[in-house]
């Protein structure tokens, strides 16, 4: 019997909504389900005083792949947004990525070859450290304790929620400096936000295709299943299969929202707080993505959460347990020939968008390989 759907879709995140759109383009007949109220997974975007609000924590696409940049493209003109995050610790600001405005800022140097040698002398500490034992022993190791202690330190212990000592050394495998003037947080060549906010990227990709929101998919799968082919699931894997293996650790987020009658707050889309003792991580200005002058503003205070069942997942913990755990998940899904797993939570990985997109693409293409 011939079912209703070709491609039932869990999740109307940007992977759910590239496969989506690629299916139907092939003529297939697809049905896109998300839990949410709204679509687009964490890069919706809210539509406040005319700002359009990054509901889920700061999303700035960027690649170095023109295909993806050229593939996004096509549904909707980026603008020229930069990313130049700014750093505060105990009242004073330094730039980031790592570059010469930081080491200007930390140690009023002002060539590369001073900064070098700043730097040099301080790893040079912690040279003996052959095997970092820990997170801190790595980056003392890296890059001494000036970057470390004002930077990277409290900023990590509150994304993840413990102390650098007890956090593994792989973390941090490299820190980039940049020896010029250059604030531009990515090196990769392409780079901006959606004119109009992601939410105009993910209603073309899902133009002219059913969807259907406040749909818990789990709580009816038999139902859901019975109605198409093949599934496309994007939500968590482990709740997928019920747990059975083990529950795989994330850490969450919260958001505290501000409206705020002025013009502008803080100058700058992104400003870090890498003090232990401020509790959150950033403070996101969300005008400042798409160079708006509204006469009012909205900031968000992002604040790292333990996750726990009801809270967002939102970074994997891929430690030796988890990714031990993972892998026995994808044996269980291997046996599910009509189910697909993708996106960051059904593959138990961090992506950036445009890793997301490519993903998308390719999964759909191996789909297809034969037709």
């Amino acid at each position: 019997m011939t079912k209703q759907y070709d491609y039932l879709i869990v999740g109307a995140g940007l992977f759910g909504a590239v496969f989506a759109y690629e299916a139907k383009k092939r003529g297939k007949r697809c049905l896109v389900l998300d839990k949410r109220t709204h679509r687009g997974g964490n890069i919706y975007c809210e539509d406040v005083e005319s700002i359009h609000v990054h509901k889920y924590g700061a999303h700035i696409f960027h690649t170095d792949k023109k295909e993806i940049w050229d593939y996004v493209n096509q549904f909707v003109e980026f603008n020229r947004f930069t990313n130049s995050p700014l750093a505060y610790f105990k009242g004073k600001l330094y730039n980031l990525p790592f570059n010469m405005n930081t080491f200007y800022q930390l140690w009023n140097v002002r060539t590369p070859l001073e900064a070098k040698a700043k730097i040099e002398a301080q790893r040079k500490i912690y040279s003996h450290l052959s095997e970092p034992a820990n997170l801190e022993e790595q980056a003392l190791k890296l890059c001494g304790e000036d970057i470390y202690h004002i930077l990277i330190k409290g900023y990590t212990e509150k994304q993840w929620g413990r102390s650098a000592t007890e956090l593994p050394a792989f973390i941090i495998k490299r820190i980039p400096f940049r020896f010029t003037f250059d604030n531009n947080y990515f090196n990769d060549a392409y780079q901006g936000i959606p004119k109009g906010g992601y939410n105009a990227l993910i209603d073309a990709l899902l133009e002219g295709i059913e969807v259907r929101l406040g749909v818990d998919y789990l709580k009816e799968r038999s139902y859901w299943e019975g109605i198409a082919d093949k599934v496309l699931f994007t939500g968590c894997i482990d709740e997928f299969f019920d747990y059975q293996c083990g529950c795989l650790e994330y850490r969450s987020l919260r958001f505290e929202q501000k409206l705020l009658d002025m013009e502008d707050f803080q100058g700058n889309a992104v400003v870090n707080y890498t003090e232990r003792e401020v509790p959150y991580t950033r403070i996101i200005e969300h005008k400042h993505f798409e160079f708006g002058h509204q006469p009012v503003t909205v900031i968000t205070y992002e604040y790292p959460d333990n996750f726990e069942l009801g809270k967002e997942p939102y970074y994997p913990v891929n430690d030796v347990r988890n990714t031990g755990l993972f892998k026995r998940y994808q044996e269980l899904a291997q046996s599910r020939k009509n189910i697909l797993f993708g996106g960051r939570l059904g593959q138990y990985t961090y992506a950036d968008m445009d890793d997301t997109v490519e993903a998308a693409l390719n999964l759909i293409r191996q789909e297809f390989v034969n037709q």
